[in-house]
């Protein structure tokens, strides 16, 4: 995959990206839902943390929320700059397309989240109990650098009760896949799974492998 090609994919997963999320950001009140199918909702929920809703803050108590947002939209720039000078240089060094097109599905979704995290707080007003503003004349619900990523994917594929004799949430219900998600994780997460699953494919220098014919010694 050449670098246009890589560049013009990852422009198109970030365009499909943001405009879910602006579609559900100016369409939706926080916490609201739409069932689709019984297996699959959009519900609008909001991250302000890592994965699963993780903060920085959980981990180190003696930062505050607003001082943990900031330090980890920052490690997502810096990130990103990271896995942008991997994709570089992996298509300069021609490895093969199965590790380009996951660096560019990671990439594209690390930059889907980094801008609702940068930009988001000041594009929008806030979103608990009205449908948010794009551009509000009073300003949007943060400042730069603190907005929330905006989450709307749910597939609730079935639900149930744990086991009584189950440890700790013996009892209690569950429901399979409760995380809610956006495409920009989506394509973190297809990146990633590509790297592990098909891991010797993805990582295989192709200049390296010799024609058998070729490596046969020359009859003297």
């Amino acid at each position: 995959m050449s670098l246009k090609k890589a560049v013009i994919f990852i422009i198109v997963i970030l365009l499909i990206d943001q405009l879910s999320k602006i579609y559900i950001k100016t369409h939706f009140v926080l916490g609201e839902r739409f069932v689709v199918f019984d297996w699959f909702q959009i519900a609008f929920v909001e991250n302000d943390g890592m994965a699963w809703g993780t903060k920085l803050s959980d981990f180190a108590s003696f930062i505050s929320d607003r001082t943990a947002k900031l330090c980890l939209t920052l490690f997502r720039v810096v990130a990103v700059f990271g896995i942008g000078y991997w994709l570089v240089t992996a298509i300069k060094k021609q490895r093969t397309k199965t590790l380009v097109f996951a660096i560019a599905l990671i990439l594209s979704g690390a930059l889907g989240n980094i801008v609702d995290s940068v930009f988001y707080g000041v594009l929008f007003s806030d979103s608990y109990g009205e449908v948010a503003t794009f551009l509000p004349s009073d300003g949007g619900y943060a400042s730069v650098f603190h907005g929330n990523v905006v989450d709307m994917l749910h597939f609730p594929m079935f639900s149930g009760h744990y086991p009584d004799w189950f440890p700790f949430v013996g009892g209690q219900i569950f429901s399979f896949f409760d995380p809610v998600f956006n495409i920009a994780d989506m394509a973190i997460s297809t990146g990633i799974g590509i790297l592990i699953f098909f891991n010797k494919r993805a990582f295989k220098d192709d200049r390296l492998m010799v024609p058998k014919e070729e490596s046969q010694p020359l009859n003297e």
